[in-house]
């Protein structure tokens, strides 16, 4: 009798769906870490427009502005008016939206700023009341 070595099919086929397996899951685990790292990125945004609108722009004006750019809130990174997806605030499709609201004559008493998630509800942060 001769001693055969190497591998069946069936244990070729095991370790081949095996291996799938292993694969499907680091692609799925890889882009669940994305999305919540692009969702980092969107609540570091809004958290820098409150931020600059509180503690910046109100304190010298006593008002907000109707809406808001890299032009009025100066103190901010123009970088974080740009979405993940490359689109600014106030563009349609952004993941960033300002809402003023109680305005007269350009200058409002309140806003709320909304970032859109994908791994959680909006994010949002509303005028000091």
């Amino acid at each position: 009798m001769k001693n055969k070595s190497g591998f069946t099919v069936i244990e070729v086929l095991v370790l081949a769906v095996f291996l799938a397996g292993i694969g499907v899951l680091f692609f799925m685990q890889k882009a669940e870490i994305e999305a919540k790292n692009r969702d980092d990125q969107r609540k570091t945004a809004i958290n820098a427009m409150h931020y600059s609108l509180e503690e910046v722009f109100f304190k010298e004006s006593s008002f907000y502005p109707t809406e808001i750019n890299e032009k009025n809130l100066i103190s901010m990174d123009p970088q974080l008016f740009t979405d993940p997806n490359g689109i600014n605030l106030g563009e349609p499709e952004s993941d960033y939206r300002y809402e003023a609201t109680d305005c007269s004559h350009g200058k409002c008493k309140k806003y709320t700023l909304r970032a859109t998630l994908e791994k959680e509800d909006d994010f949002i942060k509303k005028n000091r009341e």
